[in-house]
């Protein structure tokens, strides 16, 4: 069994409050769990407005299924107009 993990730091430079804010990231969060059946949460950052801390989990018998549904979620985030990664990290157990 394979656990990886992906934990990312986003800026949200359109956003003005936190609602702008957690609409963005719920998006994001909703798609990732509907579309790519992993876990997701924000994890990091809840009160800035402008940054957001988000994680994802994926669990699988094989590291290269695991390690393509998070290069493909990675894919996902960078390619939303509203938000820009400033941090990435990806781990595997």
């Amino acid at each position: 069994m394979t656990v990886g993990t992906l934990v990312i730091v986003l800026s949200i430079p359109g956003s003005d409050s936190l609602k702008d804010k957690r609409q963005v990231v719920r998006s994001i969060l909703d798609t990732a769990r509907r579309r790519f059946n992993v876990s997701a949460a924000e994890i990091d950052h809840l009160d800035s407005h402008r940054r957001a801390g988000i994680a994802f989990a994926c669990v699988s018998n094989d590291k290269a299924v695991a390690n393509s549904v998070l290069d493909k979620l990675m894919g996902f985030v960078e390619s939303n107009p509203l938000c820009e990664i400033a941090e990435a990290e990806m781990e595997f157990l």
